[in-house]
C-alpha cells in the first residue's frame, strides 16, 4: 500500500498544501517556519485521526480559524484507491472518514500502511514514562499480528471494570471480584505474551540498527513485565494483592504497569542517555520494527522522519538513507538540502515555491 497524495486545507500554519507522494524515499525541503513538520502532522492526522504532537486536536486549528482538515489518498496493491479525511472543528469536534464514511481506527488500519514517526516530540518514547513505550509496543503488536488488533482495548476494558469494582468494594458497597479477576487474568496474560513475543523479534534488529547508526556500545530493548505471563499465576497474584488493592482503590498489579527497557551498556537511556543517544535509539527502534514487519510479510511502515539529519554526521546520514532502500515509503524533512545524501534529494518537494500543488522532482 502506498500513500499517493496528501493535502492540508487548512492545518496549523498551512492554508492549503497538496503534495503528490511517490514510492521510496522522498524529501520535503524548506526553511524553518515553512510548515514541514505541520505537513507531516497533517499526513499522519489524515490517516490515523490523531496527532503525533498533541492530545488536544483543537491545537491543529489555525489561529483565528474554526476548522482543521487533512486528506490522503492510499492506493492498494490491487490498484484500488481509498480516500482518508480527518477534521476537527470548534463547533462539531472530530471526524475521521474513509471513503466518505466514519471509520474506527481498527478498520482504518486495514486500508493504509502502518506509520512510524521520528520527530523531536517523539523522544518521549525513549525518555518519557513507561506508558508511552507500552502504547507504542501495543501498536506494533497490532501491526505485526492483525488478529491481536483489539487486545489492548480488551485489556483496558477489563482493567476499567475491575478497578470500578475494587473502588466500589473499598467504599463499602457490594460485589464479587472472583469472576472479574479470572477475566482480567486471561486477557492480561494474552497481552503480556504478545508484548514478550514482539520484543523477542525486535531485540536483534534493534541492536544492529543502533550500531549502524553510530550508537556505540551494547544497545538493548527488553520487555520487563510486572506480572507473570500465565493466567493462573496472574490470578494468584491478584488474590495475594487483593487487600492492598482494596486499600488503594485500584488494581496494583498487571501489564498496565509493565516497562519496555531501552538501554545502552545496561544503563537505561531514559535516565542516563544523552539526547543524541536517545535520538539514535528512537531511530533504531523504528528501523527494527520496519525490518521485523517486512520479514514477517506484513505491510512495510511508512516512515515520517522530521529533522532527522540535524545531529548526524555525513557517514551516519548515508547509513540512515541506505536503510530506507527497498519497499515502502519514507518522507524526510530538512531545512538544508545539503544535509541530505544524494538518494534523498533525487525526489524532493521544496516548500516556499508559489504553487499549491507540488509533485516531487
Amino acid at each position: 500500500m502506498l500513500v499517493t497524495a496528501a493535502e492540508a486545507r487548512p492545518f496549523r500554519s498551512l492554508d492549503q498544501l497538496r503534495v503528490e507522494l511517490p514510492s521510496g524515499v522522498f524529501s520535503l525541503i524548506g526553511p524553518n517556519g515553512a510548515g514541514k513538520t505541520n505537513f507531516l502532522e497533517a499526513l499522519y492526522f489524515s490517516l490515523t485521526g490523531r496527532s503525533f504532537r498533541t492530545s488536544d486536536r483543537r491545537d491543529l486549528i489555525p489561529f483565528g480559524g474554526q476548522v482543521a482538515r487533512a486528506d490522503a489518498t492510499v492506493t492498494g496493491e490491487n490498484g484500488v484507491e481509498h480516500r482518508f479525511l480527518a477534521a476537527v472543528s470548534r463547533a462539531e469536534g472530530r471526524r475521521h472518514l474513509l471513503d466518505g464514511s466514519p471509520v474506527e481506527p481498527s478498520a482504518a488500519s486495514r486500508h493504509r500502511p502502518p506509520i512510524a514517526v521520528f520527530s523531536p516530540d517523539r523522544l518521549a518514547l525513549i525518555k518519557g514514562p513507561p506508558a508511552e513505550r507500552r502504547a507504542h509496543l501495543d501498536r506494533y503488536v497490532a501491526a505485526r499480528w492483525p488478529a491481536r488488533l483489539g487486545l489492548r482495548q480488551r485489556f483496558g476494558q477489563a482493567l476499567a471494570q475491575r478497578n470500578a469494582l475494587v473502588a466500589s468494594l473499598a467504599a463499602g458497597r457490594g460485589g464479587e471480584l472472583g469472576a472479574w479477576d479470572a477475566a482480567f487474568a486471561e486477557v492480561a496474560a494474552a497481552l503480556g505474551a504478545a508484548r514478550d513475543e514482539a520484543i523477542a523479534e525486535l531485540a536483534s534488529p534493534f541492536a544492529t540498527a543502533a550500531a549502524d547508526l553510530g550508537l556505540e556500545g551494547d544497545a538493548t530493548v527488553e520487555y520487563a513485565p510486572r506480572a507473570a505471563l500465565d493466567p493462573e499465576q496472574i490470578l494468584l497474584g491478584l488474590e495475594e494483592r487483593r487487600e492492598a488493592d482494596l486499600r488503594l482503590g485500584r488494581t496494583s498489579w498487571g501489564p498496565h504497569l509493565d516497562e519496555v527497557k531501552v538501554a545502552l551498556e545496561g544503563r537505561a537511556l531514559r535516565r542516563f542517555g544523552s539526547q543524541g543517544q536517545q535520538r539514535t535509539a528512537l531511530l533504531a527502534l523504528l528501523f527494527a520494527e520496519r525490518e521485523a514487519l517486512a520479514t514477517a510479510g506484513r505491510p512495510t511502515p511508512m516512515l515520517l522522519l522530521d529533522d532527522v539529519m540535524s545531529e548526524l554526521d555525513p557517514g551516519r546520514r548515508r547509513a540512515l538513507v541506505g536503510r530506507l532502500e527497498g519497499p515502502g515509503q519514507a518522507l524526510i524533512t530538512a531545512a538544508d538540502e545539503d544535509s541530505l545524501p544524494a538518494p534523498a534529494r533525487s525526489s524532493a518537494v521544496r516548500l516556499g515555491e508559489p504553487a499549491d500543488r507540488r509533485t516531487p522532482a
